[in-house]
């Protein structure tokens, strides 16, 4: 028992990596009609399963994907970031320690006191890099030579998107914003107590005060922690 609960966080892992390129691929070789209802339950499938890619990358950046095998947690979290628009592993790495170690400061490179639309904007320009933004469009005209435009675009592109906007509404702006109580050093709030809609929204992590009280736990643990800090 205890062999199988050291690879959970590896089965979740390939589980979303499954999922996301199994959806992709069907939808890339749908036929797009925008009448067609299937195309935006796709989309709004597909753009859950990014946001579950980069969790995953983000439970790698702490150890908990695999905490006993360091160099294929690496792994895993390094092909998670990769998929998610080329981002740089070991640059969300860095960038992610610094926000749990500063979080809401001036020190928080994900914090900007500002309003939504800057703080996103300011948010994606923390991450995205020329290198990126070149890699994407090469990628995409490869890509072009082998599937349809709009399929690339609805699918490829536009969940991925989407995605940065969810892990950004409920993972940053709704748990950091505004005033915090000056004895809470995570500087962090949570979301009200309903699982379903904690997975779907962010797959746990609108329970973020949990998250930077406790970041050696996976995303699928997170609710158990918010039960516990509910029943105090």
């Amino acid at each position: 028992m205890n062999s199988l609960k050291n690879y959970k966080g590896l089965y979740y892992a390939a589980l979303i990596l499954l999922l996301w390129g199994a959806n992709l691929w069907y939808f890339l070789h749908y036929s797009v009609r925008f009448d067609d209802p299937l195309i935006y339950l796709g989309l709004l499938i597909q753009t859950h399963l990014y946001t579950g890619v980069f969790i995953t990358a983000h439970d790698a950046i702490h150890g908990v994907v695999m905490p006993h095998r360091p160099k294929v947690n690496y792994v895993i979290g390094w092909l998670c970031a990769t998929l998610f628009a080329f981002n740089n592993y070991n640059k969300l790495s860095s960038k992610h320690h610094l926000h749990h170690k500063h979080a809401a400061s001036e020190q928080d490179p994900d914090y900007y006191a500002g309003n939504f639309f800057r703080w996103y904007l300011k948010f994606a320009l923390e991450y995205v890099t020329i290198w990126q933004i070149v890699l994407m469009a090469v990628t995409y005209n490869l890509l072009k030579l082998v599937f349809p435009m709009w399929n690339l675009i609805l699918f490829w592109e536009v969940p991925a998107i989407l995605s940065t906007l969810q892990l950004f509404y409920f993972g940053t702006y709704l748990p950091h914003r505004g005033e915090h109580d000056p004895s809470d050093k995570h500087k962090a709030r949570s979301q009200g107590l309903n699982h379903w809609i904690a997975f779907f929204t962010c797959y746990f992590f609108g329970y973020h005060h949990e998250h930077h009280a406790y970041p050696y736990l996976p995303w699928w643990k997170l609710a158990e922690a918010k039960e516990k800090t509910e029943s105090k």
